[in-house]
């Protein structure tokens, strides 16, 4: 596999930066001074959620990309009162921008810095170019491409994100691996005919799809140790 890869692509958020804690340490305190005892985990679970639906019903309705930090304000909206918690648009606003402070992993940079001298290494993401922009610093790390889909029109795991990458990158799209802790952006890579990387931190079940990833590591770590 090393011979056969020239680039590799990151997910960002949830693969690069720990989204799921790093949001629980943002609302955590904000839903305790509303006054709100449920989970936080749980709270930022369906706030994923319904991003990702929305994000996907925007891709298939075809009728012009949304920004993911507009997606983002309805879906942090549409949670806050499914737990029935009073909020202002300044307070969703506030919640969604701490995704660009987001940490990585970390094994995430020593990982990287492992792979830098051998692979171009880009970042595919869902996120809006001034949110990737954003980002860079608390990543601590800097990928040669950072590539945002809205170059595309479309979320992943919509054909055309992994196809405008590849011509960004000018490079043949076999040559590229996508790496992602989402088994739907896996699936969507190998469609589009790059080889993929299934980061399972959750040690969850990659499915019965006919996109089966080349190969499956429990975390960066082990990424090194297989591609390095």
């Amino acid at each position: 596999m090393r011979d056969q890869v020239d680039v590799l692509t990151f997910d960002l958020y949830g693969t690069v930066v720990d989204m799921q804690s790093g949001l629980v340490d943002v609302a955590a305190p904000y839903l305790k001074s509303k006054g709100w005892t449920g989970n936080p985990n749980s709270f930022v679970t369906w706030w994923r959620r319904t991003h990702f639906e929305n994000s996907m019903i925007d891709a298939l309705v075809d009728r012009g990309h949304t920004p993911y930090r507009e997606i983002g304000h309805g879906a942090v909206a549409y949670t806050l009162e499914r737990a029935g918690i009073a909020y202002t648009m300044d307070e969703v606003r506030a919640l969604v921008s701490s995704i660009e402070r987001l940490r990585p992993f970390d094994d995430v940079v020593a990982t990287l810095t492992r792979l830098k001298g051998r692979y171009r290494l880009a970042i595919l993401s869902n996120g809006d170019p001034d949110m990737l922009k954003n980002a860079g610093p608390y990543i601590g790390f800097e990928f040669d491409d950072v590539i945002s889909i809205a170059t595309s029109g479309y979320f992943k795991p919509h054909f055309a994100t992994y196809r405008k990458a590849v011509e960004i990158l000018k490079t043949p799209v076999g040559r590229c691996m996508h790496v992602a802790n989402h088994a739907f952006d896996c699936i969507g890579a190998k469609a589009a005919g790059m080889k993929a990387c299934f980061i399972n931190r959750r040690r969850r079940p990659y499915g019965a799809s006919p996109h089966q990833p080349d190969i499956v590591v429990a975390d960066f770590k082990e990424l090194a140790e297989t591609l390095a």
